[in-house]
């Protein structure tokens, strides 16, 4: 095994923000990344998703992202093309496609495992994200319909759902971005949540967003799995949500019961019919090769104090929890550093 200070692994928003500051701090690192080039989940989103339709990109810490007329362009081109500049203006090397088979002790430090080969850290920050972990209820009769389900993550627009009627099943942002599009081209739209939506009417200033911040870390100090963003944040005033209720797509109805063959079912009695069913329903963390570690609490999620996991204190997670977002992820990225440095510094004076 090669020794190490510490690997990053993931080279999206968290993970290049945290070698960038692992870097700044005189800390040896190396990244891992499983995509065969830049741009974390970005890469992946639908070509319909335009600049103008994100709630934005937060710069990459060190390197400004130059104001553009890049709104009509697809996020999946514009945002992997910054971490691509981002990457090569910086000097950071990222090595890639790199997949992560497995984290576990091995003599008081971490063991990485992975297909490129086999690293020997002090300190691990993992920044894998979820994309890669689309997440989709079981709901009775699903396996028998006979029409088309899908999850949010392969949605590429709405010209393939043209004269279709699509069950939309999800209350976030994703559910908005495609009701927006699909409301002109799909022969019916239905909404279906959980949960009443909570409309936001502020601006959600500054107090707002530390206040649902602190909400999601009150769960993740309490080692209960994350809530979705939506679920402390509300649905604003984006431009796809004004799209989508311009268009009458957004009367919202309660969740369904049972699928049946041609369509949903309530539990009153009521149907309808549906070509397809779409499931916006979010994503869970991608942390399968952290199981030999044994991270989780008995509430399922796994306690951070800060970034730093309190099962592993070697372990540091971005992008999970309150930093799972782009702002989040900067700030994530610049505190598993300094987390990091102060663990290598301790042990280096004990020694």
């Amino acid at each position: 095994m090669r020794e190490i200070d510490a690997v990053v692994i993931g080279a999206g928003q968290a993970g290049l923000s945290s070698a960038y500051h692992l870097r700044r701090l005189g800390v040896p690192a190396v990244v891992l990344d499983a995509a065969d080039g830049p741009g974390g989940a970005w890469r992946h989103r639908s070509p319909s998703l335009t600049m103008d339709k994100v709630h934005g990109v937060f710069d990459l810490p060190g390197l400004r992202r130059e104001p553009r007329d890049d709104g009509l362009l697809p996020a999946s081109v514009v945002v992997p093309g910054y971490y691509a500049g981002y990457e090569r203006d910086t000097g950071l090397e990222v090595l890639r496609p790199v997949t992560v088979a497995s984290v576990s002790r091995d003599g008081g430090l971490l063991a990485v495992r992975s297909d490129a080969g086999e690293w020997l850290a002090r300190a691990v920050v993992n920044a894998t994200g979820t994309w890669t972990r689309p997440y989709r209820p079981y709901y009775p009769g699903a396996p028998g319909f006979a029409g088309r389900q899908l999850h949010y993550a392969a949605y590429r627009g709405p010209a393939e759902f043209a004269g279709r009627r699509v069950v939309v099943v999800g209350g976030g942002a994703s559910a908005m971005h495609v009701l927006s599009e699909l409301a002109e081209v799909a022969a019916g739209t239905l909404w279906v949540t959980r949960r009443p939506p909570v409309w936001r009417g502020d601006d959600f200033g500054e107090e707002a967003r530390r206040e649902a911040v602190a909400l999601v870390e009150a769960r993740v100090r309490a080692g209960l799995p994350p809530q979705s963003v939506v679920s402390v944040t509300g649905l604003g005033s984006t431009p796809v949500v004004r799209e989508a209720m311009v268009r009458g797509a957004l009367e919202r109805q309660p969740m369904f019961s049972r699928i049946l063959p041609y369509g949903v079912a309530w539990p009153d009695g009521r149907t309808a019919e549906a070509d397809v069913i779409l499931w916006a329903t979010g994503f869970r963390s991608a942390l399968d090769h952290l199981a030999p570690l044994r991270l989780r609490e008995p509430g399922g999620g796994i306690r951070l104090d800060g970034t730093q996991v309190v099962r592993e204190p070697r372990v540091q997670l971005v992008g999970y929890g309150p930093s799972a977002s782009t702002v989040g992820a900067n700030r994530a990225g610049r505190e598993a550093a300094s987390r990091v440095r102060r663990l290598l510094a301790a042990e280096t004076q004990a020694a």
